[in-house]
């Protein structure tokens, strides 16, 4: 940095200090100033795909795999509004992504004339991103655009949650004043300090009572990812001695292969032993928990304030009493100054892929049950995966899903866009350097799976299994027209070939087996279509169905209530009984 320099400069140099390589976007005419200083020759690696949401998600999949903020650069209007709906996703999620929206100049702004890609007004967009984001600026001031920039950044960093500058395209080389301590300044960024009393009073309370319980839980959730907390948990844990467990939208905060993790707990739809182990605590000690509806099975939630802590938001709730000022880090980090009643209580692990089944013939037409057993059989063998989970039914049978090693794990499991996984699983190679074996219904992937053509040259080679159940199908259950959720047939095997990848089909075990060993063998990626039967489901997804419709049934009049057919998936008895397998 320079005391004196172009605004578009100060944008590359801020960002190469705080550790940022790469940006995601899709060049337009407002913004192209700003997009070519980005990706000039030195500057940051540029990555465009073929349409905005694909940006947004692959910027997200980047932020979430590597702990760093990600970087979007879009035009204005058409762009930036195309890039609304993936960053409503980061911010639902607590996920820090940096939006840079071109837009028009001074002069055209004063011509009281209407500009190209404009909506109500020119203020339109940034009211908009007002709703998604924690901070925003517009740059229009060179006296004071480089300290603006700067806290629209801290505040992402210690929200953990997206923001928004726009610059306007004659601002991109107007020469800017920057203050002598960003120039001196280390790139560090900070996470907001809590009051050290509340910190301390919050842990004191807590560990006499974790000391006192006689069945206490450990659950994982969300903010021990954006907190940068993995570490801490396991040696927290370890010291506890507890089954630990995690939200849907926690999966992976904790190693899934760890002795001591049980699973997933999805409430009253989670698997059997993890109901009863869940029924059986007398406390439950909620770290980086959100308190959402995903959560608590599709329910209200029913919290035991007497047996329960939450540290979340900045919070601490420990009974009924509320310490504020008390972020989640400095909470974890006053837990392991303390001196802990060690349990030595066995743990075993739970799905729901078995339930009392044997196992499915070879050549017997594929279910997604079956598909899950063999993708945990082939990351177990192939330790070098992190896996993404597209919305709908893949959300839920991700949730099965046992990545070994500390493997990634992604998914949007509280905001549920589809057309996330493609996009964010390039963001996650871009970022982490790690191979993404992608769950995707075939619904989602008609909305952005046709990014992955971009895949060879961004040198990623992704393994997406295409599950084709010829539609919208996790609908089916609870539709009285299920012609609606149908879908044009695409060749997805076929596509790949033509994309530059390589193409599988495969109708039953013995062909999905072949094909997973022939993707991983290959250097590009891979389109594996899974075709199973319209009405086959992921057995977390029949479950959570079973409970939607009840929530429906209870609060439809008698005469309008819907009954579900006899032979659907979310009707019937899907044996479900969990499965309690070596930790």
């Amino acid at each position: 940095m320079k005391r004196r320099m172009t605004l578009g400069d100060f944008v590359v140099a801020y960002l190469r200090k705080i550790g940022v390589s790469h940006v995601f976007g899709i060049p337009g005419d407002l913004a192209l100033k700003l997009f070519f200083t980005m990706g000039r020759k030195h500057g940051l690696k540029m990555h465009t795909l073929s349409h905005e949401p694909g940006v947004g998600f692959a910027a997200d999949g980047y932020a979430r795999a590597t702990g760093r903020i990600g970087v979007i650069c879009v035009t204005y209007g058409a762009g930036g509004h195309n890039t609304v709906n993936p960053v409503a996703g980061s911010f639902s999620e607590r996920v820090p992504v940096l939006v840079f929206s071109g837009g028009p100049g001074e002069g055209e702004r004063k011509l009281g004339t209407m500009i190209h890609h404009q909506a109500r007004d020119i203020e339109s967009q940034q009211r908009i991103f007002r709703e998604v984001t924690c901070a925003l600026t517009v740059l229009t001031d060179p006296r004071t655009a480089a300290e603006r920039m700067h806290e629209v950044v801290k505040t992402v960093w210690a929200e953990q949650r997206p923001g928004y500058i726009e610059i306007h395209r004659d601002m991109v080389d107007c020469e800017i004043e920057v203050p002598p301590e960003l120039i001196a300044w280390d790139g560090s960024l900070e996470f907001p300090p809590s009051d050290p009393r509340k910190v301390e009073e919050a842990a004191r309370e807590t560990v006499e009572m974790f000391n006192a319980a006689s069945k206490p839980l450990l659950i994982a959730g969300i903010e021990i990812h954006r907190y940068k907390l993995a570490r801490e948990l396991i040696t927290l844990a370890e010291r506890m001695g507890v089954p630990v467990l995690s939200t849907v939208l926690g999966k992976g905060a904790f190693p899934m292969d760890h002795p001591q993790y049980m699973g997933v707990q999805v409430a009253d739809i989670s698997a059997p032993p993890i109901v009863e182990r869940m029924q059986q605590a007398d406390l439950t000690i909620n770290l980086g928990c959100l308190k959402t509806d995903m959560n608590f099975g599709n329910q209200p939630p029913h919290i035991i304030h007497e047996r329960s802590i939450w540290a979340v938001d900045g919070r601490v709730d420990v009974r009924f009493h509320t310490y504020t000022d008390t972020s989640i880090r400095d909470f974890v980090h006053a837990l392991l100054r303390h001196d802990f009643k060690t349990r030595h209580e066995p743990v075993r692990y739970a799905d729901n892929l078995n339930g009392g089944e044997p196992a499915a013939a070879p050549n017997a037409p594929l279910r997604v049950r079956d598909m899950l057993r063999e993708v945990n059989g082939f990351l177990a063998e192939h330790r070098n995966y992190g896996v993404v989970a597209e919305s709908g039914d893949m959300l839920f049978a991700g949730l099965d899903v046992r990545v070994p090693g500390g493997g990634l794990y992604l998914a949007q499991g509280f905001y549920a866009s589809m057309g996330f996984a493609v996009p964010a699983a390039l963001g996650l190679q871009i970022g982490a350097g790690v191979r993404p074996l992608v769950l995707c219904g075939d619904g989602a992937f008609q909305m952005t799976g046709p990014e992955i053509a971009h895949a060879p040259m961004m040198g990623a080679n992704p393994i997406v299994i295409v599950v084709n159940n010829s539609g919208w199908q996790i609908f089916r259950p609870v539709v009285e027209r299920p012609e609606l959720l149908e879908i044009p047939p695409w060749p997805y095997a076929k596509l790949a070939e033509d994309w530059g990848g390589h193409g599988f089909v495969a109708s039953t075990l013995a062909d999905l087996r072949t094909a997973l060993q022939a993707a991983h063998a290959r250097k590009g990626f891979s389109i594996i279509e899974a075709r199973v039967a319209v009405d086959d489901l992921s057995p977390i997804t029949v479950k959570y169905i079973q409970a939607a419709a009840r929530r429906s049934q209870a609060a439809t009049p008698p005469n309008h209530r819907h009954r579900l057919s006899p032979s659907s998936p979310a009707a019937a008895d899907d044996n479900s009984s969990g499965h309690r397998g070596d930790a």
